[in-house]
């Protein structure tokens, strides 16, 4: 069927559409609310630790929520206003005309009009800390005036509502805006999915451990809160006010809540799910006169048009691109496959998912959070908990259709059929989890939750099918390696497990290219003394990461060339888990590429580096020079050696580093964020590390001060209470003071 044309509509119809979401943002603040925010300050306390780490106490959650924010702006006002030039959906107009669908993405699914709607059907306690938001974002503007914003002057407090949960990109981040380019510009698409294959998501999952009081030497319950993000997504703070909040964790720039962490009874921690949580629809379209229907079961449907102007930045100015968007009973459209319109159905309550981002920081043990979570609010995550009661628990995501589990729902399936649409959701009982398992452990690292607690794990048999979808990795399967083999655990060896450097994809990978040579090592081609000695290295190699490893280098050096070589031989559309790359890669290249493959690292490594025996730290390096966003390297300037390497070998520290333009070096930027462990006794114990520090500004005392121990694997003392946070102060204000 042919789409009909795009239709324009008049500059200022679409001009006063754009302005409903953002007309104040150019105005300048008024004395009234300057008196107000000045009034705010003098009910915040924010004290900093030794290393930076902000404690910030109100009377009230409002007050508590005030003063993050301004530090938040303190410590990286650059990510604070990115969040939200990406989440509001206006990155188009200070990265130009190659954003223009990532903001029409947005806009399909949430746009300003909405957030503001909502907001003003909040509960009063939700809008009082919107409000708070706004206003200790827009104080830290008002007190700074040196600071230039690429876009935003002045943030209002619908925002949040459009950037929910925390995550990294949220669900609309898997929509592919190749696809809606192509069906907005009314080109043939190719492909109805972004085939962005668990392989190459692996550095930024997540690891989360709970350690229930049988096996814990305190008999305390025990957490692991390992998240891996892009480094300095997050930064570190304790938040207290007199309403009962009292919690320590990672909050992500921008946000007013906990993502990840504790309070006094319990904690929390959020690895990235693969549950199915979001469906694609093939709807068939009819034209009518100047009407578009869709068809569902006997009936004719309208399809629901919406204009929308979209701003870009160009060299001579702002320019601006119309389009009308489509939607259906399933969801906006986004697509096109054989004629078919794709709808996407997702979770779009955006007030549920911010009252349950926050409401959980104050749980008060299982039964508390539990509640909380049925609100339903959290599309993207599954959960790792633990409390002082010596509970430990994991859900398996928490936004879940129910589904008729006939249909293949790993595929699009017909809109036009009414059996497929979606009969409301499971509740928190009926999803996949376990509290309190025999094997006195609980793992998750974004892989299937069959194998959460070993034989204590939840049966498959029970679930639908499109409950949990997720494949096996290598950090699950070393992740229930070290946690089955100890019998007891510390803070210490709980650290020593979170640390642990095997590198479980080798145990499949190296035993063939060892057979290869065996069998090709006969050619004349291939006995070459280099090749032949870096053979013994490999099968001396414990397959555990190090600084001084040679041969961690060579097989991650070939397990990278080799993968390369069988992924081009792959189908297009074909997707790898972990295991089935590796499955792939074995079975798809022969002996003599296994070996070649070897050979051509040799001779990469030494013409980079001057000998192909090169230790692992000497390549894979830390490095901050400008807490940009995006950051720059150089081989020339100090940089910090570091033995754990990606997430897709198995490595349970992840840190996923790679070259730069002038680097044969290959520096972080993806893995282990703010990593902590957590004990739930009488008082809480924890420790933690972030990347690099609290402060994103070069020359400060907090830019790299924390990377030492991040590099190690160390971790510091979390200050948690007023008589520990009261022995290392840096120094206590109030916002807005010099």
């Amino acid at each position: 069927m042919n789409r009909p044309p795009l239709l324009s509509i008049s500059f200022l119809a679409s001009l006063l559409i754009y302005l409903s979401g953002y007309s104040l943002q150019a105005q300048s603040f008024n004395k009234a609310e300057i008196a107000r925010w000045q009034q705010k300050a003098k009910q915040v306390t924010i004290t900093r630790d030794t290393w930076g780490v902000p404690h910030i106490y109100g009377k009230t959650d409002a007050d508590v929520v005030f003063g993050l924010l301004y530090t938040q702006c303190e410590d990286d006002f650059g990510r604070v206003e990115e969040n939200y030039i990406t989440s509001t959906g206006r990155l188009a107009e200070v990265e130009g005309e190659s954003a223009i669908y990532h903001d029409l993405r947005a806009r399909l699914f949430l746009d300003s009009t909405q957030a503001i709607a909502i907001y003003k059907k909040s509960p009063l306690w939700m809008k009082s800390l919107l409000d708070a938001f706004a206003d200790g974002t827009n104080y830290y503007l008002y007190t700074h005036p040196e600071v230039k914003p690429r876009l935003l002057t002045r943030f209002q407090p619908w925002m949040p509502l459009m950037f929910s949960e925390g995550s990294i990109g949220g669900n609309i981040s898997v929509v592919s805006t190749e696809r809606l380019k192509a069906f907005y510009e009314q080109r043939k698409s190719t492909s109805y999915i972004d085939y962005t294959d668990h392989y190459e998501r692996e550095s930024i999952g997540s690891n989360g451990f709970a350690i229930a009081p049988a096996k814990s030497a305190t008999k305390n319950a025990l957490l692991l809160i390992n998240p891996h993000t892009s480094f300095y997504f997050r930064s570190e703070v304790h938040m207290v006010s007199q309403e009962k909040l009292n919690a320590y964790g990672a909050v992500t720039w921008g946000q007013f809540f906990i993502y990840q962490g504790f309070n006094e009874n319990c904690g929390w921690m959020h690895t990235t799910s693969y549950a199915d949580s979001m469906d694609e629809y093939l709807e068939t379209i009819e034209k009518k006169g100047n009407t578009l229907y869709y068809k569902h079961g006997k009936d004719l449907k309208p399809v629901r048009t919406q204009n929308v102007r979209i701003p870009y930045k160009t060299a001579g100015g702002m320019q601006y691109k119309d389009f009308t968007m489509y939607f259906t009973q399933h969801g906006p459209i986004a697509g096109e496959q054989d004629g078919k319109w794709i709808a996407i159905d997702m979770m779009n309550t955006p007030l549920n998912a911010l009252s349950q981002s926050y409401l959980r920081t104050k749980a008060t043990g299982y039964d508390s959070f539990k509640e909380v979570m049925k609100l339903n609010g959290n599309a993207s995550n599954n959960t790792i908990f633990a409390d002082k009661n010596g509970t430990i628990a994991y859900w398996h995501g928490n936004f879940m259709p129910k589904r008729d589990p006939k249909f293949d729902w790993e595929e699009p399936v017909d809109g036009s059929n009414p059996e497929t649409d979606w009969k409301g959701l499971h509740a928190v009982d009926e999803i996949v989890q376990v509290r309190n398992p025999a094997s006195g452990w609980i793992q998750n690292c974004n892989a299937t939750p069959f194998t959460v607690s070993g034989s204590s794990s939840p049966d498959k048999s029970k679930y639908p099918a499109y409950m949990a979808p997720d494949a096996q990795n290598y950090r699950g399967i070393n992740a229930a390696r070290v946690l089955s083999q100890k019998k007891v655990f510390t803070l210490d060896t709980l650290i020593a497990a979170a640390n642990d450097p095997h590198l479980a994809a080798f145990d499949e990978l190296l035993p063939p290219l060892l057979a290869a040579y065996q069998t090709v090592s006969t050619d004349a081609g291939n006995q070459s003394k280099d090749l032949a000695e870096a053979i013994e290295v490999l099968k001396t190699w414990d397959k555990s990461y190090g600084k001084t490893s040679i041969g961690q280098t060579l097989a991650i050096f070939w397990g990278e060339k080799i993968q390369k070589l069988a992924r081009s031989r792959a189908a297009g559309d074909q997707r790898f888990d972990n295991l089935s790359l590796t499955a792939y890669t074995v079975s798809s290249t022969s002996p003599q590429e296994k070996v070649k493959a070897l050979t051509d690292v040799l001779t990469d490594l030494t013409r980079d580096f001057g000998t192909w025996k090169t230790p692992w730290g000497d390549i894979n390096r830390y490095q901050r020079l400008t807490g940009k966003v995006q950051e720059t390297y150089d081989d020339l300037k100090p940089s910090i050696p570091v033995g754990f390497t990606s997430s897709a070998w198995g490595s349970l520290a992840a840190f996923a580093a790679k070259t730069y333009p002038g680097t044969k070096k290959r520096y972080g930027s993806v893995g282990n964020s703010f990593v902590a462990v957590v004990e739930f006794g009488k008082k809480v114990k924890a420790r933690s590390v972030v990347t690099g520090g609290q402060s994103s500004q070069p020359g400060t005392k907090h830019f790299t001060d924390q990377a030492p121990l991040y590099c190690e694997g160390k971790f510091k003392d979390v200050l948690f209470y007023p008589e520990d946070i009261q022995k290392h102060v840096e120094k206590t204000y109030r916002p807005g003071e010099k």
